[in-house]
């Protein structure tokens, strides 16, 4: 019904005029333009710029398969009714214009209802430059355009109008009219109207000739827009008026605070002010570049291409442990004074958890190089955030953040990208319900989690059914706001990060594994932390090295937590040529440099009591049995199916995939070794199911493979190994990030 074989621009502008010129580049459109000034439309055809210029508006209208109104907002409504009487039922209307609600309501005052072909659109693109001469082809090109259909939109109107405005380069959204205009206000009309009245206000200035000439970088970036087409953005805030008040009176809120905060001399509120603005505005560059660690980017992919061969030598430091870098940020926000981080790991959940604490008032410098200072606020200072949070693909975050969120006063909602959306939550929530907290989870006991402020905490004695440092964690967090002991009985040992951290901030956690205690009512105390390296992040060169001959590698600073060194212990179990020398103390964690040299591997039954000490280090592990000669046997390993994949059956696929005789079991796995072949494994392509271990663990194989792996989805290694593909080739690895 809905064709876009003619399309007619009315208004030859910066917007109107660039959308012909992209449309007449795409090459199956006739553009026909109209504009009531004769000159502009004469030089549209001059310039290539419209196939044909319309002299009778309507005429046109009447014939014309698509009409683009791309005039002042303000003009579309009486536009919209002079035109009424000429469209066909099969004609698609639609607008540029940056105010969506007075546009719809001057429709339904025309048409009553609205016809089908109405869809309204907005580009997020523009200039301060105006008029024909402006025109830039490539105006739209990476840049969003917003298409606000009403419930009369006809869904195959929507869908000509988006591959219109894809053919002229913009990555299409869908919002609703009263959402855009509040986005809009706020994002693109506060800004203009910021940057006039600054202009005016400093152009009336009696030493007004100074101020400009001495203007700066940052004053001729922020006042740019001023520069814009003050009839348009009148009619801008004219119609778009509340949403416009709305956001200026936010605005001007937040600068009296500021304002205060420099009369006041109050530090801590302006640097809490302008961290978080630095890194929101950093956070919206990556959204811009579709990195940032709040959502997952669907329109491109990051694959590693690995090639068979290479080798590993040298001396590396691999990044911060991520599980000390999290709870170094949890615990210095409740402290009292000022925390100072070094080695933290500016991996994405590491970051989330950071970003959730700016959220809920704890201001935070950093991090940069690795050192983040952290004001603490106390246990009883954290603010309601202003909105959820969104803790991305950690794990760690969201179930020890549901401990501490139970003692708070106001409620919160936590939730996660897709994957962290699918993993089991009841795990925290059903301690929590016990010791008094009001939970709620989404379906099937999986995020979001709701967590109702108020509650009045008691001290439990939990068992665990299951060995998880992360549940561990989150009751003796709660615990800290609870009446009398909260007990804590582990069935196996697990990292003990958070217990070791409290005592360094000076709360007393009381027993031995595998029962720890605490009592609540207590008080953080500020201290200095310096981040061990990531035993996670060395495992992968750990097991890089021990499978390559002629290898020869060592790997400082790693944090040697005695419930950490399961992959240790289960490589020299297996043969492994590995030494730990240099152990020292720092801030509490153990470390020591790893140095380790190619043997020949064999398989083993692989001990429980090992299983807990390096849960997190099996997919790598697998790729190291799958090198040994004999046959490696894994049990008691049934959390590895409910990490960020079911890591269990991610690794049986993929081994299977590189010709690897392996069997998935309930908890576990028995892989039958290929020691005696130069080349272990296949070549294939791995589904990863973007989870950063299994990503990384599949580049291992290609030192021992005979064609070429490609591992698919491996965007969220950042997650937890920032640099991971730049360190590897640096030791002889042979892997390529590349995005598609």
């Amino acid at each position: 019904m809905f064709k876009s074989d003619n399309i007619l621009i009315v208004g030859l502008g910066l917007i109107g005029g660039s959308l012909a010129a992209a449309l007449r580049r795409a090459g199956h459109y006739q553009v026909w333009g109209y504009d009531r000034d004769a000159d502009s439309m004469a030089q549209a055809v001059r310039d290539g710029v419209i196939d044909i210029a319309q002299q009778d508006l309507h005429a046109a209208v009447a014939s014309a398969d698509v009409v683009v109104l791309a005039v002042p907002v303000k003009a579309m409504e009486s536009l919209i009714e002079e035109l009424a009487p000429y469209l066909r039922a099969e004609t698609l209307l639609t607008d540029v214009g940056s105010v969506k609600g007075n546009v719809v309501a001057a429709a339904y005052r025309v048409f009553g209802t609205p016809p089908g072909g109405f869809v309204p659109g907005h580009p997020i693109a523009g200039s301060e430059r105006s008029g024909i001469g402006a025109v830039n082809i490539d105006l739209f090109v990476e840049h969003k355009f917003i298409i606000t259909p009403l419930p009369e939109s006809d869904p195959q109107a929507v869908a000509v109008l988006a591959k219109i405005w894809t053919d002229a380069g913009s990555d299409i959204l869908t919002m609703d009219v009263a959402r855009h205009d509040a986005v809009l206000a706020a994002t693109s009309h506060l800004p203009h109207i910021l940057a006039f009245s600054l202009v005016d206000t400093l152009a009336s200035d009696a030493e007004n000739k100074d101020i400009f000439r001495y203007a700066a970088g940052g004053f001729r970036d922020f006042t740019r827009v001023s520069g814009s087409d003050p009839v348009m953005w009148h009619d801008v805030f004219i119609t778009n008026r509340d949403a416009c008040l709305k956001t200026l009176d936010q605005f001007t809120e937040g600068l009296n605070v500021m304002r205060q905060a420099i009369v006041d001399g109050d530090s801590q509120t302006m640097l809490g002010i302008m961290t978080r603005a630095r890194v929101a505005r950093h956070h919206f560059e990556k959204i811009l570049a579709g990195t940032a660690y709040t959502e997952e980017d669907m329109s491109s992919k990051t694959n590693f291409d690995v090639a068979p061969g290479g080798q590993v030598q040298g001396r590396i430091r691999v990044p911060g442990d991520k599980s000390i870098s999290h709870r170094s940020i949890m615990l210095g926000a409740l402290a009292q004074g000022t925390t100072h981080i070094s080695g933290f790991l500016e991996g994405e959940d590491a970051l989330a958890t950071l970003q959730a604490f700016r959220d809920m008032g704890v201001v935070i410098e950093g991090p940069v190089d690795g050192k983040v200072t952290v004001h603490g606020v106390g246990l009883h200072g954290l603010q309601a955030p202003p909105g959820p949070l969104y803790v991305g693909n950690s794990g760690t975050t969201i179930r020890l953040l549901s401990g501490l969120m139970a003692g708070q006063q106001f409620d919160v909602e936590i939730s996660g990208d897709v994957s962290l959306n699918k993993r089991p939550m009841g795990r925290v929530a059903n301690p929590l319900r016990a010791m008094g907290a009001k939970v709620e989870t989404g379906d099937g006991g999986t995020p979001p989690l709701k967590i109702f402020g108020g509650q009045q905490l008691n001290g439990i004695n939990y068992q665990l059914p299951m060995a998880s440092a992360q549940v561990k964690s989150c009751v003796l967090l709660a615990g800290l706001y609870a009446q009398g002991e909260t007990k804590v009985t582990e069935p196996a040992p697990t990292r003990d990060h958070t217990e070791r951290m409290l005592n360094g901030f000076g709360y007393q956690v009381a027993g031995m594994a595998p029962t720890r205690s605490l009592v609540g009512g207590g008080q953080l105390t500020a201290t200095d932390i310096d981040v061990p390296s990531d035993i996670s992040s060395a495992t992968f060169f750990l097991v890089a090295a021990a499978i390559t001959p002629g290898s020869d590698l060592l790997i400082e600073h790693v944090g040697m937590n005695p419930t950490r060194v399961g992959v240790i212990n289960i490589l020299r179990l297996m043969g492994a040529d590995l030494e730990v020398s240099n152990p020292r103390d720092v801030g509490g964690e153990p470390v020591a440099d790893l140095h380790i040299r190619y043997a020949p591997l064999k398989g083993i039954h692989v001990p429980e009591e090992q299983v807990a000490l390096g849960i997190d280090e099996f997919p790598a592990l697998m790729i190291a049995a799958a090198c040994a000669e004999g046959t490696t046997v894994v049990t008691g390993a049934e959390e590895l199916r409910v990490k960020e994949s079911d890591r269990i059956q991610s690794m049986v696929d993929g081994l299977i995939t590189l010709g690897i005789d392996i069997e998935g079991t309930p908890d576990g796995a028995i892989i039958q070794g290929k020691s005696g072949q130069s080349s272990v494994f296949g070549g294939g392509e791995i589904v990863t199911h973007h989870d950063h271990r299994i990503a990384m663990s599949f580049t291992l194989a290609g030192l021992r493979a005979s064609a070429p792996i490609k591992v698919l989805d491996c965007a969220h290694v950042a997650t937890s190994f920032p640099g991971f593909v730049e360190l590897a080739t640096s030791v002889g690895m042979q892997v390529t990030s590349v995005e598609e």
